[in-house]
């Protein structure tokens, strides 16, 4: 504990960062030393002092911190930030030394000078690229070498510890020594955990000030400086195997059940595969380098051996439950085909082919393995004779049998010997020995051993002879006219491969393609099951219930015996797979490969669909963007294009297509060619030659010529186009100009045969031989992932990008972790991303067509000659393109794929239900600004104090347990929990977006609520705790909206459905809140709710009707099985709109003709309805036999129904009774109730929250909100009450500090654009301004309209009371101001000075101007759309009022949108009235201080957005300014000090403090938030 204590005090000091130079105090040269030319000068674009290392020698011109090498520096930060500028025209040098946990000192250096990396086991050597892009770390031509002239100042991060971790295997410890060499300029050095951000982007932390570099106003930092990050790439790992197609490899042979009989466990190439047989859920043992050869269990299936193919064959071994390697030996074999554990798991033997090609036997101790101790070689022996297959016997692990050619022997390990005796075979003596089995259960001296000729033989172990011998012969009759087969006789037998033996019977797999079980006599076969390639594998499960079945065709499935059903568990190509294309809408993956096969899978039950059988191999495949059609380009020149839904062929032109790639956009196409040095892009529409690159004359030091291999696009947004070479580079190449941007060098240890960018732009995925690589674009790092046993032929990205597929030896099918980009394009539309439907279960055998014979039939002739018409444009003859044919396909089917997507684009997008029931967010122009300096916590100057309102927007978004008193319900995006006794708030912060609904588990201890994702992001669902009010979870799954949320009974389930957009319902886990199952339905979903008598079932409604769904759970797989239901026929064409169970397995649903339906769960029918409502029903609550319906007519019914039983019985609709009903203020959208249904609180579309009472029949409102948009909120002079209007035409009276409704004053027909309180304290009174002209004095004594005044013949824009309340200034939106009388209502003035532009602000202050000769005792401005203000000093007494000051300030010419222009905004301070602030559209973002007195500006504040409101405090100096971007500034104005506040899900269009200046309201929409001023 001492030691951590002091550990800790040595390093704490050093977070958040060291400024080294500071802390080292660089320029006394005391803790450091300097050597040649090292000066210091003032540097006119950082403007400060810098040092300078002058000349070109480093040993003797640098700077080395600390003094000596042989001192430490001892800092432990993780990065490294260095800021400096290389000297134009000259090399530099840093060194860098770097102690590792390990003991050991690794120098890191980088420099200019080096022109390749360079390693040793101490030394690290990078070459430094000078002018590097921003945020790259890449080679950029010309500047390899030399800096050049331009050369900037430059951020250079450097990840210590991914540096040593990567490249040397080695964990950081600290920093030892720094030495800077040789022509540069150094600002500083700092190290630190945190990843700064020099340019205050969005990252986590901005750069400390003292380490940044200036930044003029309006200035970009990255478009004056280079920064340089050399991070980690995350999240580590960023890819995840999720399941394989494909089986076997080195053979197929090897299948085992586990003890337990659910799962199979078999090879995959250089794989392991652990299937679960119910859900196909996989689980992989990594590790082999090889194809996988053998596998063996123990007796109790927990301890699992394997063994590898090839020269350097080696024998793992495996903790079956923990997937762990236990142990790895060599063999001193290769070629290990066989394995065999005895039952305990203490003895391995294996069979091999040593040096010289003879038979070789090793018996391994493995007793110890599992508690972590060596293998050891028990015996070994070579033999001449052929073996099969070796056994070790379940009854004695020093026993084992083998079979082979001509041969069936027995051994026996006895004395660290292996000695074995053969069966005396007498006249079988020449059979072909294939397998050999114990009849387990019985006597152990029996085994049976099956051979090529139909001859199985019995042999009795102890007597080592054989007991019986039985030949198994074909059938002479049809299947159709015989019960059982003849087994004896004489004749060609049956070529059994493989023979296993249960308790009961014995199965046995042939070479004519049949699984036969037989009795343990073999007299008739009681059952078979025939496969579409031999059978070389059969295994009985312990259980004896099932029967594996494997083939040399690659399918793997089992028989169950009790049901004679079969079940294909995997197929796979028999060869390699040499390219894919995926169809995103109905999650397909189509595959080419060299077995000549093309086949189609469905990407989540990895069941094959369809299977293509070819004359030719082959070569490539793409799917149409919509239809069901692919097209395949084959080795002998023939592209075919397949239609799938009617199996038509269309065939094509000659020649092989090579590299080519269509633009996101989809107007520019690529390909290598005509040469193979060659890159051309082109005109997607046209064909017309846009560029021609020649990547062979880019590297102009290379002494061979490049050649073009591959060619991808980056998203259009980036104009980039990647190539890979012959050189193993990877080349960035501007598509618009052809220039070479950027190359990578050493891609892959051999050439990088595949690469793809994702649809963000943000990852790139290349391959190369076995191995797969994730590298961020913009960055240098890479994750690499191994598995293939044979070279990557493609790789790519799922179309939702959420998985990458890898194709090679077999299809491999990887979680791609990256968190999704908030911000950016619409994944959908790119990605083809139509609902999910459930994936077919495919026939078995799947359809196979024979396409050898087939030419152009069907539409196909017509499409090949449209497209061939279009190759007569492009093909000029051989002088333009010498390799002419070779272009034919290229063209072929990018003109194909060119027409089809345009198709597509007709393709209707998803159309939003006619239900009101269904979430649609409400329309915002704004978006999230994330770049702000938010506070840390407990600093903040500002504390939100209470939420003003209810979003009736929101559907299921309240909820309230009666039982706690838990009571949350969500305005805008935060979620407010409020006490209902006290009227306290506590706000959950968390969403950004407008909140969609809630839910609540039953134990009222954790409530979920679902938000909208912005910018084409995925929606955003928080877990929250409801005790301390912590987000312990977050899921960002549904690609739109929520739509709805539910727990399980047990709260042990957790359900999400999405809306229309992406009707997908997803089951998770409350434990982990891991995604457990989906499944995607056809049409919109509206409401979803578990079972309260089974936590199994649950039910959704929808447009097309009712989904009874069920979830299976087998150990930790759970299943959701969904079964749809039509809508009863009498209630006619509707959609189900809402539902609710009742405690005795019936389910109600509500639709939008206003039934009400009853469904029997047990039966799945509906056997009732009633018309419940003349409008939609949007919300169905039961508790015992009282049903409650809500509708958009804003009727509240109570009905009462009978149990289930009575109902059944009965069958009619007189056991309905409607008890009550009550009227509201709007559409029902939520409801709560206790478990008796008196009492419960509804939420209704208007914003109220109402209490109901059944027994008293009575409604009390709670919660009260504004419904439209809020134009104003103003305090009473007292702060005793506060008054908002909106767009509804309400004014609304509000009492402090509980925030509750006192009187609320409606006009209809007209919008209330703004409020003011009278300043008089003895009958406190509101004047509204409308949008008819008129204004409306409120008195609240009286709750009643004093006085009507209509100044104006347009809508009012401003208006306040003068200082002492004699009048009242308003102003139109024509720029006329008008001053009335608020006692005779007569308008005394008009004011036309600012006609022509809309005023936005008027303020009148308390002021004696005598100092400037005019007569008043109040002063007033007004602020205009065409940026000037006015200043009057005024006496209302006297009728006076004068023009004081006339501003007008400037901004461009012709401003872009001028309709949306920030608004003119300016307000007298409250602590010098003489000095004026304003800010609106203008040269720059700012604040300006206008001095009444000086008559000019006197003092400017940037800020980072345009305002659209602000407010200025009576204290502290505070100002808040609202943005569109959603961000609430607080700024000091004495020192420029601000926090930025998201807690808006819309542009904020009103703040105001309170006048005491401790309070402040802000709104957005209708969104009203109160604040308590902390301050800054």
């Amino acid at each position: 504990v001492i030691a951590l204590q002091c550990l800790l005090c040595l390093t704490v000091w050093q977070h958040p960062y060291v400024n080294i130079f500071k802390h080292m105090r660089v320029e006394e040269w005391k803790k450091t030393s300097r050597e040649g030319d090292v000066t210091t000068y003032m540097d006119k674009t950082l403007m400060c002092s810098v040092f300078r290392i002058r000349g070109s020698i480093p040993a003797s011109n640098y700077i080395l911190l600390p003094k000596t090498s042989t001192q430490s520096l001892g800092l432990t930060g993780r990065y490294l930030y260095l800021l400096f500028r290389p000297s134009p025209a000259k090399h530099f040098v840093v060194h860098m030394d770097i102690a590792a946990e390990e003991g050991q000192v690794i120098r890191v250096s980088f420099s200019n000078l080096f022109k390749e990396f360079k390693s040793t086991a101490t030394w690290l050597q990078f070459p430094f690229l000078c002018g590097a892009a921003k945020g790259s770390f890449f080679y950029w031509p010309g500047l390899l070498g030399p800096a050049p002239s331009t050369v900037r100042w430059t951020c250079l991060m450097m990840d210590l510890q991914y540096i040593l971790s990567v490249y040397l295997n080695r964990r950081h410890s600290h920093l030892k020594t720094v030495k800077l060499c040789a022509n540069m300029s150094v600002k500083n050095m700092f190290t630190s955990d945190l990843v700064l951000d020099p340019g205050e982007t969005e990252t986590q932390s901005p750069m400390p000030r003292e380490m940044s570099f200036p930044v003029p106003k309006g200035g970009s930092w990255h478009d004056l400086y280079d920064y340089i990050r050399w991070v980690k790439l995350h999240p580590d790992p960023i890819l995840r195997l999720n399941r394989i197609i494909g089986f076997g490899g080195a053979t197929m042979k090897c299948a085992l059940w586990t003890k337990s009989g659910d799962t199979v466990v078999y090879p995959c190439h250089a794989i392991i595969v652990s299937m679960k047989v119910s859900s196909g859920q996989q689980r992989f043992f990594i590790g082999h380098t090889d194809k996988v050869s053998a596998l063996t269990f123990n007796g109790n299936s927990t301890v699992l051996a394997s063994a590898q193919t090839g020269i350097q064959s080696v024998v793992r071994v495996w903790n079956y439950l923990k997937a762990n390697c236990l142990a790895m030996f060599k063999t001193h074999a290769h070629s290990l085909s066989s394995l065999s554990f005895s039952y305990s798991g203490g003895v391995l033997c294996g069979v091999g082919k040593d040096g010289h090609s003879k038979t070789m036997v090793v018996v391994w101790n493995t007793l110890r393995v599992t508690k972590g101790g060596e293998v050891t070689v028990l015996a070994k022996a070579h033999t001449d004779v052929d073996i099969q297959t070796m056994k070790i016997a379940f009854f004695d692990d020093t026993r084992m049998v083998s079979c082979g050619r001509d041969n069936v022997r027995l051994w026996r390990v006895r004395s660290g010997a292996l000695r074995s005796c053969p069966v005396n075979l007498g006249e079988y003596h020449a059979l072909d020995f294939t397998d050999v089995a114990f009849e387990e259960g019985h006597s152990a001296d029996h085994e049976f051993a099956s051979s090529r000729s139909g001859h199985i033989l019995e042999i009795d172990y102890g007597s080592v002879a054989i007991k019986n011998v039985r030949r198994l012969l074909p059938a002479q009759q049809p299947h159709a006219q015989r019960r059982e087969k003849q087994t004896f006789g004489m004749g060609l037998g049956i070529a059994v491969n493989s023979i296993s033996v249960s308790s009961a019977f014995c199965a046995t797999g042939s070479e004519d393609g049949f699984l036969r079980l037989w009795p343990l006599d073999f007299s008739t076969v009681f059952l078979e099951a025939e496969h579409e390639g031999p059978v070389s594998l059969v295994s009985v499960s312990d259980d004896g219930l099932s029967v594996m079945a494997a083939t040399t065709s690659g399918n793997l499935g089992y028989l169950d015996v009790s049901s004679r059903g079969y079940s294909t568990l995997m197929r796979s190509h028999t060869d390699g797979v040499l390219g894919f294309s995926l169809d995103g809408i109905r999650r397909r993956i189509t595959t080419a490969s060299c077995d000549r096969t093309v086949r189609v899978w469905d990407m989540d039950s990895m069941q094959q669909l369809y299977d293509f059988v070819s004359e030719d191999t082959p070569c490539s495949v793409a799917f149409h963007p919509s239809l069901q059609v692919f097209s395949c380009g084959s080795s002998s020149g023939l592209v075919r294009v397949f239609d799938i839904a009617s199996n038509v062929v269309a065939r094509g032109t000659e020649r092989a297509p090579d590299a080519l790639t269509v633009s996101s956009d989809n107007r520019c196409l690529a390909f290598v060619g005509p040469s193979e040095y060659t890159v051309t892009i082109m005109a997607a529409r046209s064909l017309d030659e846009l560029l021609r690159v020649d990547v062979s004359i880019l590297d102009v030091e290379s002494t061979t010529l490049d050649s073009a291999l591959k060619v991808c696009f980056s998203p259009a947004s980036t104009g980039h186009l990647l190539v890979t070479t012959s050189a193993n580079k990877i080349l960035w190449i501007s598509a618009n100009t052809g220039r070479l941007l950027r190359e990578v060098s050493k891609v892959h240890k051999h050439q990088c045969s595949s690469l793809a960018v994702s649809e963000d732009g943000r990852f790139l995925l290349t391959a190369g031989h076995n191995a797969v690589k994730v590298w961020d674009y913009n960055y240098i790092p890479s994750q690499m992932f191994i598995g293939h046993s044979q070279p990557i032929r493609q790789v790519n990205f799922a179309p939702d990008q959420m998985a990458v597929v890898s194709v090679g030896d077999a299809i491999f099918f990887w979680d791609f972790l990256a968190h999704p980009q908030e911000t950016g394009t619409d994944r959908r539309l790119l990605s083809n991303g139509m609902p999910r439907r459930t994936a077919p279960l495919p026939t078995s055998p799947p359809p196979c067509l024979d396409i050898s014979s087939i030419d152009r039939i069907g539409q196909g002739e017509n499409r090949c000659s449209f497209f061939h018409s279009l190759f007569l444009r492009f093909v000029k003859g051989p002088e333009y393109f010498p390799n002419a044919l070779y272009m034919y396909v290229c063209m072929y089917v990018v003109c194909y794929f060119v027409v089809c997507y345009t198709d597509s684009l007709k393709v209707e997008k998803p159309v939003r239900p006619d239900c009101y029931k269904h979430f649609t967010p409400r329309f915002k122009t704004s978006t999230l600004d994330q770049s702000t300096a938010t506070p840390e916590l407990g600093e903040e100057g500002l504390r939100l104090k209470a939420v003003i309102g209810y979003n009736g927007n929101g559907r299921a978004n309240m909820v309230w347990n009666p039982e706690t008193g838990l009571f949350a319900y969500s305005c805008g995006c935060v979620v407010v929990v409020e006490n209902l006794h006290t009227g306290s708030q506590r706000h959950w912060l968390g969403h950004t977006e407008e909140i969609s609904c809630l839910a609540v588990t039953n134990d009222a201890q954790t409530v979920a609520s679902a938000a909208g994702g912005s910018g084409g992001s995925r929606s955003l669902i928080c877990i929250w705790n409801v005790q301390d009010g912590t987000c312990s979870n977050t899921i960002s799954y549904h690609q739109g909206a929520v739509q709805a949320l539910s727990f399980s009974r047990d709260d042990f389930f957790f359900l999400t459905v999405g809306d229309f957009t992406d009707p997908e319902v997803a089951l998770w886990s409350t434990r982990t809140y891991q995604l457990l199952s989906r499944v995607s339905v056809s049409g919109p979903l509206h409401d979803v709710a578990f079972s309260p008598s089974a936590a199994s079932q649950l039910a959704c409604v929808g447009s097309h009707g009712l989904y009874f769904c069920n979830t299976h759970t087998q150990g930790l797989d759970v299943e959701l099985k969904v079964q749809r239901v039509c809508v009863p026929e009498e209630v006619g064409d509707v959609e189900l709109t809402a539902l609710c169970y009742n405690a005795n397995s019936i389910l109600f649903t509500g639709t939008n003709s206003g039934h009400v339906c009853a469904w029997d769960c047990n039966t799945q029918r509906c056997f009732m309805t009633w018309e419940a409502d003349q409008g939609e029903i949007g919300v169905l609550l039961c508790r015992g036999n009282r049903l409650l319906t809500g509708s958009n007519t804003r009727r509240l019914r109570l009905w009462g129904v009978a149990a289930s039983c009575e109902i059944h019985r009965l069958g009619s609709s007189a056991l309905v009774l409607l008890e009550q009903e009550m009227m509201l203020d709007g559409t029902v959208v939520s409801a709560a109730f206790d478990d008796v249904m008196d009492m419960g609180i509804v939420g209704t579309m208007a914003g109220t929250l109402w209490y109901i009472n059944w027994v008293d029949n009575t409604s009390i409102r709670l919660i009260s909100g504004h419904k439209s948009r809020v134009n104003d909120v103003v305090f009473s002079p007292d702060e005793s009450h506060f008054a908002t209007c909106g767009e509804d035409g309400s004014v609304r009276v509000w009492t402090a500090p509980n925030n509750e409704l006192v009187v609320q004053f409606q006009v209809l027909n007209q919008s209330c654009g703004s409020a003011c309180w009278s300043p008089s304290k003895g009958g406190a009174c509101v004047v509204g301004g409308y949008s008819d002209g008129t204004l409306r004095i409120f008195r609240l004594a009286s709750s009643e309209m004093e006085l009507k005044l209509h100044p104006h013949p347009v809508a009012v824009t401003a208006i306040q009371y003068s200082a002492n309340g004699q009048v009242i200034l308003s102003a139109g939106r024509d720029g006329l101001m008008a001053v009335s009388s608020p006692v005779t209502g007569l308008t005394v003035r008009l004011i036309s000075d600012h006609k022509g532009a809309p005023i936005t602000t008027i303020q009148c202050v308390k002021k004696q101007y005598k100092e400037f000769g005019l007569e008043g005792n109040e002063m007033w401005l007004a602020a205009s759309a065409d940026r000037r203000v006015s200043v009057w000093a005024a006496d209302w007494m006297k009728d006076k009022c004068e023009l004081l000051d006339w501003l007008t300030f400037p901004a461009p010419a012709n401003p872009e949108e001028s309709d949306s222009l920030p608004p003119s905004l300016a307000a007298f301070s409250p602590i010098d009235p003489g000095l004026v602030v304003y800010t609106g559209y203008g040269v720059e973002r700012e604040l300006s201080f206008y001095s009444l007195a000086k008559k000019r500006v006197i003092k400017k504040i940037a800020l980072s957005h345009w305002a659209m409101c602000f407010s200025l405090s009576s204290k502290g100096r505070l100002i808040a300014v609202g943005s569109k971007e959603r961000v609430l500034k607080l700024i000091k104005s004495s020192s420029g000090r601000f926090q930025d506040f998201l807690h808006h899900s819309d542009s904020l269009q009103t703040c105001r403090f309170s006048p005491s200046g401790k309070l402040l309201f802000t709104v957005a929409y209708n969104e009203i938030l109160l604040w308590e001023v902390r301050g800054l």
